[in-house]
């Protein structure tokens, strides 16, 4: 019965494989029984799996065995750094009477998972992300804005040369340039009436040859009408 590999060190979390191999003179019909064992600090072995002829490989949260006759396979899962020790196999054949052979020892050395040194390259490289990360949305935002910025510009001016265009030309030509006033002369009419005075009158006789007469003009109240042209 030989066992190997004869030496594993392995970081805690991570699975141990070992191999039993076992060799009898007839094997057909044979009844058998493998057993897994366990030494700390030279110790008293503890047996910790077992497989069968008869009996299908046992699975456990922590162990699982595999039967390839004439080799076993057993997976120490998830170790622990207690998970640390000496491994070995007996094989107990029933076609001998009590014959028990056991294999040669297999170091398992768990050691401390690298859990902090990964963290540390983790944090640097995190560290290390954010700048360029930072960097490419800032330019993302800078040319969202400009693209912004344009299309405003372009619908302004595109607004205000269409306001232009349907504008008529004269209100074009009077906002750019407004022509002079030019008076235009008006003209009323009036009537002009003559009052004589009635409580002194001249006879005939005693009217003097150059004799001087005034008029009154009398304007209405309201203004004369002006007819049409």
């Amino acid at each position: 019965v030989t066992l190997f590999p004869a030496m594993l060190t392995l970081p805690a979390g991570s699975s141990a494989t070992f191999f039993c191999n076992i060799s009898m003179e007839s094997d057909s019909g044979s009844e058998y029984s493998l057993n897994w064992y366990k030494e700390t600090n030279h110790s008293q072995a503890q047996k910790i799996a077992e497989i069968s002829r008869n009996n299908p490989p046992m699975v456990t949260e922590k162990y699982l065995t595999t039967n390839h006759t004439p080799a076993f396979k057993i997976e120490i899962l998830n170790l622990h750094q207690n998970d640390s020790g000496s491994y070995y196999c007996g094989l107990i054949a029933f076609f001998e009477p009590d014959k028990v052979m056991e294999s040669n020892r297999s170091r398992l050395v768990v050691t401390a998972a690298p859990e902090k040194t990964n963290a540390t390259d983790e944090t640097e490289v995190e560290e290390g992300n954010p700048p360029d990360h930072f960097k490419a949305l800032l330019l993302g935002i800078l040319l969202l804005a400009g693209a912004v910025v344009l299309l405003i510009f372009g619908y302004l001016t595109v607004t205000y040369r269409r306001g232009d265009v349907q504008k008529p030309p004269s209100e074009n030509m009077l906002a750019e340039e407004k022509p002079p006033v030019v008076p235009v002369p008006t003209l009323d009419y009036g009537v002009l009436e003559f009052q004589r005075d009635q409580c002194t009158q001249v006879l005939p006789e005693t009217r003097l040859v150059d004799q001087t007469e005034y008029a009154t003009i009398i304007f209405p109240e309201e203004k004369p009408i002006t007819p049409e042209r």
